[in-house]
């Protein structure tokens, strides 16, 4: 269950601990042709900025080297959900790489951190869309069943956006 003090009192901060306890994300592009796709992201909680290790080669690679610019994230777990605008770009920073290193990313990599395919993605959140629910299961049920009986909307938890 979402803290829903947390969501009201620092939603940009539970934002943050949302993404950096999940294993992947929706990825937008700058070309609204693409598809989104799931990213793994490396939270930076000093600067507020989402890293990514990326493919130079894939889409979304060769699209953002030459075409940065705001894009989407998406982030849906049981009981919190986010969607997140922001500014993608490349980055080319050895310590990044070097800072968010670890043996999951290293399997991507055959050839390390020094690896051609490689590349970094920042993505630098500018406002987000957010919903966070406390409803257990009971909880959940029961307002099911009363908006039904009631034919009004169940009150299953906030919706709020925020800049980040």
């Amino acid at each position: 269950m979402a803290n829903l003090e947390k969501f009201h009192e620092n939603p940009q901060k539970q934002l943050l601990e949302e993404l950096q306890d999940a294993m992947c994300v929706m990825l937008g592009s700058t070309d609204e042709e693409e598809h989104m796709q799931p990213m793994t992201p490396q939270i930076d909680t000093d600067e507020n900025v989402i890293y990514f290790y990326s493919d130079r080669f894939s889409e979304l690679g060769k699209t953002i080297a030459v075409n940065p610019g705001t894009v989407h994230l998406c982030h849906i777990s049981k009981d919190y959900q986010a969607c997140v605008k922001g500014r993608l770009t490349a980055h080319h920073d050895k310590a990044t790489i070097d800072k968010f290193w670890d043996q999951k990313v290293a399997a991507w990599y055959p050839e390390g951190k020094d690896d051609k395919e490689l590349m970094m993605l920042k993505f630098v959140p500018h406002d987000a869309a957010i919903w966070a629910s406390d409803a257990n299961p009971l909880t959940f049920m029961y307002e099911m069943a009363k908006a039904n009986i009631k034919h009004e909307e169940p009150e299953l938890g906030e919706m709020k956006t925020v800049d980040l």
